[in-house]
């Protein structure tokens, strides 16, 4: 990261802590991937919620995404820096809504949301192109796990895995 940027963030303002994942999007290469990573035993804790719980802060997750990458993306000046990665998170709790979580599950989801996270297959290329904002950066990840729970639930309920 660029040292004039760096210098914009603190761990200490929770709004930074959360949109760099817990520190994770400070990682040197792939911050996107170590956000996700970082999404891992969130989900996990969640999965130990009832379902209902599980749901609602996935919601609240996402919805309060936007101003937490929206204020982070202000502060250091710049729209949607890698370094951002709530979206990851938020999206890696949607992947894992749809079924049971195994260590199988866990996996599969991870390469999927990772896949349509970095390819941006339409309608995710499109809102990633034309929405800005705290809403911007939540939007593309928020479709990308939409379309990887999808794509698990079916993959899980074709019994392959």
């Amino acid at each position: 990261m660029i040292p004039a940027l760096r210098q914009k963030l603190s761990m200490r303002n929770p709004w930074h802590f959360l949109a760099l994942g817990f520190g994770s999007g400070l990682a040197p290469f792939m911050p996107g991937t170590f956000g996700t990573l970082a999404a891992v035993p969130v989900v996990i804790l969640c999965g130990l919620l009832p379902y209902a719980a599980f749901v609602l802060l996935t919601a609240v997750a996402c919805v309060i995404g936007i101003k937490i990458c929206g204020q982070t993306a202000s502060d250091m000046g710049v729209h949607d820096h890698s370094a951002i990665v709530w979206d990851e998170v938020a999206g890696f709790m949607l992947t894992m809504l749809l079924v049971p979580l195994s260590w199988q599950t866990l996996l599969a989801g991870f390469v999927l949301f990772r896949l349509f996270d970095i390819l941006k297959p339409w309608p995710i290329s499109y809102l990633d192109r034309h929405v800005h904002g705290g809403l911007g950066i939540m939007l593309d990840d928020i479709l990308a796990g939409v379309l990887a729970a999808i794509s698990l639930y079916f993959i899980y309920v074709k019994g392959l895995l």
